[in-house]
């Protein structure tokens, strides 16, 4: 995506080639990190949303759930009023299921659900920030470790429940935030850097990443296709790079 000195702009040959499905009545794409769903005024290729529909030759697409400007992975379209509402009537059944990968910063031992109320952090710089609280809404996720090294588990997330931010909370709940994470990480404050005067040099030393490490492998609705969306180079990237250097230091410490 190209950068601008104010965020990403979309080219027709890049949301082509984030396509994982699409017929008559879908469109199912792979967005990457660092763009943001909901429509921008900066224009239609400033959005996915936008630039989905400029793609499609659609006047408008419907979005039943969207996905963070950080976060990567499956978001679902549908290009008529039939299947938007069949899609809006399975999430409001409780008929869709998740699941994501993160990259957590701490070390999980085996896997564990987290029940616990989210609702907004008291306190907090931020307003739209969230925290686990007593009078909350509900909210589950189950957390199943599926790789380690020292200091990281690499994490398949299945939230049973769909309040903001609930991954990003209920991590940091368990003292194991999302890498990259600036809201919900070491400082909130990193968020409002963020904001102000975009990936500062002091953001990357402090955070280690551009982005929080955070990908929606696979979205299922009853009876549409659900095609998992491939774990994305950066945190790939990432992963191989820490498991890298525990080899490395494994090794010294052996010789």
């Amino acid at each position: 995506m190209p950068l601008t000195d104010w965020g990403f702009l979309v080219t027709p040959a890049e949301i082509e080639s984030w396509i994982l499905y699409q017929d008559a009545e879908l469109l199912i794409v792979n967005k990457p990190g660092g763009l943001v769903c909901h429509p921008s005024k900066r224009g239609p290729w400033s959005s996915l949303i936008g630039a989905a529909r400029e793609f499609a030759g659609l006047e408008r697409l419907h979005m039943p759930s969207r996905l963070d400007r950080e976060t990567s992975g499956v978001v679902v379209f549908a290009k008529c009023h039939a299947m938007a509402s069949r899609l809006q009537k399975a999430i409001e059944r409780r008929r869709v299921s998740k699941s994501y990968v993160a990259i957590l910063k701490g070390e999980i031992a085996a896997p564990i659900s987290v029940d616990e109320p989210i609702g907004p952090a008291d306190g907090a710089i931020v307003v739209s920030r969230q925290a686990v609280r007593a009078d909350g809404k509900p909210a589950v996720t189950e957390f199943e470790p599926i790789g380690w090294v020292p200091g990281f588990t690499l994490t398949r997330v299945r939230p049973l429940t769909g309040r903001m931010h609930q991954i990003r909370v209920h991590a940091a709940w368990l003292g194991c935030p999302v890498v990259g994470d600036k809201l919900y990480g070491p400082d909130e404050r990193y968020y409002l850097e963020f904001v102000k005067s975009g990936l500062t040099e002091n953001l990357r030393r402090a955070l280690g990443v551009p982005r929080q490490m955070l990908h929606a492998g696979e979205v299922r609705f009853p009876d549409i296709p659900s095609p998992p969306a491939p774990l994305p180079d950066d945190m790939a990237g990432f992963w191989a790079g820490q498991a890298l250097a525990s080899s490395v230091d494994a090794l010294r410490t052996w010789s």
